[in-house]
């Protein structure tokens, strides 16, 4: 049996390794268009590759993903990130688990994985192939594939996984025949802004604040960071990857309203007046309150002589509105550091779960980010890439 795997990264590289791994018979051959393969697994994590997220229970996990979340819940209780660990670790990499969630190999270097998996593919028998770009693909009957690459070379194959990322001429080779593709849109990108009020504080964060999007009903909380760009952070990355087509419709100029504080405008505005009441001769600018970083506090706070007993309603009112109702006027987007994500795809509708399946084509199989599958940063599109990897590989196993 052969079977042939477009694309080497790790959804592609997984497969391949469980489908040798489970039929040492079949011949499996990984054809990566690049000169290396695993190039996202290198970049990822800024080099120490951000494998899972330790959120262990499916129901809880399939929530990190705006688009997919549905159909990965039974995926998950397949093949989640206890699995992920297991896997990585019973082959020499430990992995550990930051404050936040994240996981990382204990060497906080992402060459860990690519030898891993390198060594994993060499084991189980696995060919892999550099430069062979892929042309197109057909089938040739319902159970065989003709794969044409790009230098005129013709080969066959029993089985055929698609795992390319987002790649516009495999979406276009997948709606030849037949399959449905959503609009692919950026989906993790920061948010760039020229106004006045971040001059000069980019690398500061806030750590608690409130966003919301006004007539998106996007909103969410968490830290944001300033970029020398505009903002940055946990929390714009989920406004991001959740109004990842809303925010493509308007072209991603809007505004953006900032609780600097995440305490919410009462509470905020009861702290102002204990600490007027308690500190009357101080200036406002010369001490942050609500742990908000000096150099941010003091570009919020409007500059002026007064101490605080000297600030009448209006100035309170300024002063709360800056705190909790900053509006940031957004007019573009970059994206977030080496990662590229989309949001788009080929349409869940026409893909069995259970084997990551084409619905359409048998022995046509599709995991990663060619489907219309993303999630916001922290792991979760690796994770992804692992449970449809490693179920598309059982499944071409036999």
């Amino acid at each position: 049996m052969k079977v042939l795997v477009i694309g080497g990264g790790a959804a592609g590289f997984f497969s391949a390794i469980q489908c040798a791994e489970l039929n040492p018979a079949a011949e499996v051959t990984v054809l990566e268009r690049g000169s290396e393969v695993l190039q996202k697994v290198r970049i990822s994590g800024g080099g120490r590759c951000n494998v899972t997220h330790a959120c262990f229970e499916p129901r809880e996990l399939i929530h990190f993903y705006p688009r997919g979340s549905r159909e990965l819940l039974g995926p998950f209780t397949q093949f989640n990130p206890t699995d992920t660990i297991e896997w990585f670790e019973g082959r020499g990499v430990p992995l550990k688990t930051e404050s936040d969630g994240r996981m990382f190999p204990v060497s906080d270097d992402s060459a860990s994985i690519v030898r891993c998996l390198e060594t994993s593919a060499q084991k189980a028998g696995v060919t892999i192939r550099t430069r062979a770009r892929v042309d197109r693909f057909e089938p040739i009957d319902s159970n065989r594939w003709l794969v044409i690459l790009g230098n005129g070379e013709r080969l066959q194959a029993d089985k055929l996984l698609v795992a390319t990322g987002s790649s516009t001429s495999v979406w276009k080779s997948l709606a030849q025949i037949g399959h449905s593709i959503i609009e692919p849109v950026p989906s993790l990108f920061t948010f760039n802004t020229k106004d006045t009020r971040l001059r000069g504080l980019a690398g500061v964060s806030a750590p608690h604040c409130n966003l919301q999007i006004d007539g998106m009903k996007l909103s969410t909380e968490g830290p944001v960071l300033v970029t020398h760009w505009g903002l940055s952070g946990p929390a714009i990355l989920r406004l991001s990857a959740w109004g990842a087509r809303q925010l493509h419709e308007v072209d991603y100029t809007f505004p953006l309203t900032i609780d600097w504080t995440g305490l919410g405008p009462e509470a905020v505005l009861d702290g102002l007046m204990e600490y007027k009441e308690a500190y009357p001769k101080r200036k406002p600018e010369a001490h942050a309150l609500f742990d908000l970083p000096m150099r941010l506090w003091q570009n919020l706070v409007p500059a002026t002589e007064k101490r605080w007993a000297d600030y009448s309603k209006r100035d309170m009112e300024t002063l709360h509105a800056a705190l909790t109702k900053a509006v940031f006027p957004i007019h573009g987007k970059s994206t977030f550091k080496e990662e590229f994500v989309t949001a788009g795809g080929v349409d869940l509708k026409e893909i069995n779960f259970k084997r990551f399946e084409s619905k359409i084509h048998p022995n046509l199989f599709m995991a990663g980010e060619v489907l219309d599958i993303d999630a916001i940063t922290g792991g979760f599109n690796f994770q992804a890439a692992w449970t449809g990897g490693w179920l598309a590989g059982q499944a071409m196993a036999w």
